[in-house]
């Protein structure tokens, strides 16, 4: 006689067994008319700025095509019949670029720069700001503040007009050394300290405005950090190494990648009031050179050529200075998902 069939049934829940993890729900895409008008009211916000940035940053690159043209703004009567007209050239004008040693001298100019500024002023917005924030008295913080930032809101020929009227040859500095019988040293003409002017001009003009990222990330610190590494025996400057400057670690990673991708352009306002003073030789950076050589001229070509190595170069420096921040462990500009 055979005997009957067991059926195998799902195995009972043990009462101690882990539960399943839950599925997380899917959520569903919200249509985009439906988006545009719940958001109308914010998009409108951001349109003019958007504007702004399409018209003064996103279209001009078209332009970058004239780089490949022996473009003539003549040949037409309008700049359209003046594209359409001009003859294509290929890389003839950056033949001519590399060949032009003004050019190659304005490029040391600028890369000497910046290298400069990236030594002794990229550090000082950071130095103040460390100030700033540990001062106990508020009122004293906002008169200091106020203070450093009031240039920021100075023109370049202000500016100039101010180191001239204290360092030049008829200055505040060489009155006070002739009266002592010294021989006066001027200076706003002197090629051999360019550099050193130009960043102290630019220092004075922009180090308090350089403060404000700095200060914002200073006050999302954990104050309780500093309360527990103080009862801890943690001085001053130890407190100040293990805790203020790892918080402010990646806003300065952030924003040394950024000017390091806008290492070649150091200014052209406060160049151009005082190449004359100087010389070409020591005051020609990229952008004064583009405005005399190419804009002055009319040789539009060769001057578009001249951007265009310069935004190639900003583009490779920005890319390899964020790969850098990758490998240390930072985020940088942006990382891959």
């Amino acid at each position: 006689m055979s005997e009957p069939a067991v059926v195998v049934g799902p195995e009972p829940a043990r009462p101690d067994a882990p539960a399943p993890p839950a599925r997380a729900p899917r959520r569903r895409r919200v249509p985009l008319g439906t988006r545009l008008r719940r958001d109308w009211q914010l998009l409108a916000m951001v349109a003019p700025g958007l504007g702004i940035l399409l018209v003064f940053s996103y279209l001009p690159i078209a332009g970058n095509v004239i780089a490949f043209q022996d473009y003539n703004p003549y040949l037409g009567d309008n700049p359209w019949q003046a594209f359409t007209h001009s003859n294509w050239i290929g890389f003839g004008q950056f033949q001519l670029l590399f060949d032009d040693p003004a050019f190659w001298d304005a490029f040391r100019n600028t890369l000497a720069i910046t290298a400069f500024q990236l030594v002794f002023f990229f550090p000082l917005p950071i130095v103040l700001a460390v100030m700033l924030h540990n001062l106990l008295s508020s009122r004293l913080r906002g008169l200091v503040q106020t203070i450093v930032y009031l240039p920021h809101f100075f023109s370049w020929v202000l500016v100039v007009t101010f180191f001239v009227a204290m360092f030049g040859g008829a200055g505040l500095l060489a009155q006070t050394m002739r009266d002592a019988g010294m021989q006066p040293w001027n200076v706003m003409t002197d090629p051999d300290t360019f550099i050193v002017l130009v960043t102290a001009e630019a220092v004075w003009k922009d180090v308090g405005w350089g403060t404000i990222v700095f200060l914002a990330a200073l006050s999302t610190i954990d104050q309780s950090l500093y309360e527990a590494a103080a009862a801890d025996g943690a001085g001053r400057w130890r407190r100040l190494w293990h805790i203020t400057l790892p918080g402010l670690r990646p806003v300065i990673v952030l924003l040394l990648i950024l000017r390091l991708g806008d290492a070649l352009s150091v200014g052209f306002e406060q160049f151009l009031l005082q190449r004359d003073a100087v010389g070409r030789q020591a005051a020609e950076v990229l952008d004064t050179f583009v405005y005399h050589f190419s804009i002055a001229t009319g040789n539009y070509g060769y001057g578009a050529a001249a951007g265009l190595f310069k935004a190639v170069v900003g583009l490779v420096l920005i890319l390899a200075a964020n790969r850098v921040a990758h490998l240390l462990g930072e985020r940088g500009i942006y990382a891959k998902s």
